[in-house]
C-alpha cells in the first residue's frame, strides 16, 4: 500500500494478518495493473467488471460515505489523481466533471463506471478497510494493528499518539479506554485530498470501524468549514479530533470517551 504497517499479535499471527492484508491491496490498489480496481478503471465506460466480494464491500461502504458526507468524500476522484494528475490522460478540467460517485453502478457482484475516463481511487479507504478486514479475519483476543495513520486496538489498552505536523511533534498522547480504530488524515505530506479551501491541518477520527475513520477523516478534511460543522452536528456518534492551522484543537465529546487518559502537547 506504499506505506508502513505495524502488527503487534498474539499467537504468532503477525505473518497471517500481514499476508491477508496484502491480499486486499492485490485487489485494491490502482498502482497495481492486475487490480480489480485498475480493471474497472481501464473499463470504465465500456463494460462491467465481475469482483471479489472485499472489493465490492469497500466500493459499498465507499458510496454509503459519500452520501452521508454530501459527496465531500468520492472514490471517482480517481479522474483527477490518476487520470489527469499520475497519467496525464486528460487535462484537470475534464477530470472534474467526471467526479461522480452516484455514476458507479453496482449490479450483483459486478461493478461499471458510466463514463469513459472515470475512475475509482480507494486511497481515501483502503488502508482502513484492510485494517478492519485483517482484524475480522484473525479473531485473536487482543491485538494492534496499523497501517500509516489507521490504527485498530482491541482486548487491551494501549498508549496511543497523534502527530502534530505544526511541530513535528506529538500533539495527544492517550490510553484507550475501550476497543477503537483511529485515523488521521491531513495534506502536509501528499497534497493527495482533494476538496475545499478550510483552515484545518489534520483530522484524527475514533470510532469501531476503520473503514468508517479512515474515509471520514479524508472527507471531513475535504469539507468547507460550514458543511464540516453541519456533519458535526447531524453525526455525533463520531468521535473528532481537529487540529487547526493557528494550533488551536477541537474534540467533541464521543472522541473522549473512547480514551481513560488523554494528555495534548503544545
Amino acid at each position: 500500500m506504499g506505506t508502513y504497517a505495524i502488527i503487534d499479535l498474539p499467537e504468532g499471527k503477525n505473518h497471517q494478518a500481514y499476508r491477508y492484508m496484502r491480499s486486499i491491496e492485490e485487489k485494491l490498489s490502482d498502482y497495481m495493473e492486475t487490480s480489480e480496481i485498475s480493471e474497472i478503471n481501464r473499463k470504465a465506460g465500456l463494460q462491467e467488471v465481475e469482483v471479489s466480494p472485499e472489493t465490492l464491500e469497500v466500493i459499498k461502504k465507499a458510496l454509503y460515505i459519500s452520501q452521508i458526507t454530501e459527496g465531500a468524500f468520492d472514490i471517482t476522484v480517481g479522474a483527477i489523481t490518476i487520470r489527469a494528475k499520475r497519467n496525464k490522460e486528460i487535462s484537470m478540467e475534464e477530470a472534474i466533471k467526471l467526479v461522480d460517485y452516484r455514476k458507479v453502478k453496482l449490479e450483483g457482484s459486478k461493478v461499471f463506471l458510466k463514463e469513459k475516463n472515470m475512475a475509482i481511487d480507494l486511497g481515501g479507504i483502503g488502508k482502513g478497510y484492510a485494517v478492519q478486514k485483517a482484524y475480522e479475519y484473525i479473531k485473536t483476543p487482543k491485538g494492534f494493528i496499523s497501517i500509516a495513520g489507521d490504527m485498530k486496538v482491541w482486548g487491551e489498552k494501549r498508549l496511543l499518539a497523534v502527530y502534530n505536523p505544526i511541530t513535528k511533534g506529538i500533539l495527544m498522547e492517550a490510553i484507550n479506554k475501550k476497543d477503537l480504530c483511529l485515523s488521521t488524515s491531513g495534506n502536509y505530506l501528499r497534497n493527495h485530498i482533494v476538496g475545499k479551501q478550510n483552515h484545518l491541518i489534520q483530522v484524527t477520527v475514533a470510532y469501531g470501524d476503520c473503514t468508517i475513520t479512515d474515509a471520514l477523516s479524508t472527507a471531513i478534511f475535504a469539507m468547507s468549514d460550514e458543511q464540516r460543522q453541519r456533519f458535526l452536528e447531524n453525526h455525533q456518534d463520531i468521535g473528532i479530533l481537529l487540529l487547526y492551522k493557528d494550533g488551536s484543537v477541537y474534540f467533541n465529546r464521543t472522541f473522549l470517551n473512547y480514551f481513560e487518559l488523554i494528555i495534548l502537547r503544545n
